[in-house]
């Protein structure tokens, strides 16, 4: 149940802010023919700076992260079944356009940093897809970044201090090198709909 209450709260703040931002600005939003959800905007709202470790062990901020157009999803390499599937499927998505010739990067952000470390990220994202790119940090530097994606993540409390499960939201956002978040995907999504619908912010960008 607190699941679905912190699922909800995250949509609601999203779609919230997205509305907020296209009244404030009163411009037409070029994008508008590429969304599929409640979000009609959210750029200036969502998304921003960062620095994270890479799998490599290598210091990175978002702009040299964000260097192509990007898949970007939080969740961590011990989850038993969404984080996988969510994944996975923005893999496929990234293979799709691939065979249109739209080269997009799938990108991790663990909320995990306590078990995943470079190599644990590593063997995950080379399993999913050989140009994923895995990224932890210090918990402070996770919290930042996932506050700035108004992302939701707790561990659950209990049981083994080494084999816990983490609540968290399930979003995958579209970044664009120049304009930053455009729109994001829930878990309904196909990987044909992000294909198609990815492709249609690349021709309008």
């Amino acid at each position: 149940m607190l699941r679905i209450f912190a699922m909800l709260s995250i949509f609601v703040t999203i779609a919230g802010l997205g509305a907020i931002y296209v009244l404030s600005r009163g411009e037409e939003d070029r994008f508008a023919q590429c969304r599929n959800g409640a979000v009609a905007g959210g750029s200036a709202a969502i998304g921003g700076p960062f620095e994270l470790i890479d799998e490599n062990g290598v210091a990175v901020t978002d702009r040299e992260v964000f260097d192509e157009p990007s898949i970007l999803y939080f969740g961590y390499t011990f989850c038993p079944d969404v984080c996988p599937m969510d994944v996975s499927r923005n893999a496929e998505a990234v293979y799709l356009l691939e065979e249109r010739g739209i080269s997009v990067k799938p990108v991790f952000i663990s909320i995990d940093p306590s078990r995943d470390t470079p190599e644990a990220l590593r063997d995950f994202t080379d399993a999913m897809h050989p140009r994923m790119l895995g990224l932890t940090g210090t918990p402070a530097q996770v919290k930042s970044a996932s506050q700035a994606y108004r992302t939701y993540y707790r561990k659950q409390d209990g049981g083994d201090p080494d084999y816990y499960l983490v609540d968290h939201s399930t979003y995958s956002y579209l970044v664009l090198p120049e304009q930053g978040f455009v729109d994001f995907f829930n878990r309904n999504e196909t990987p044909a709909g992000m294909a198609e619908r990815i492709g249609c912010f690349l021709d309008n960008s």
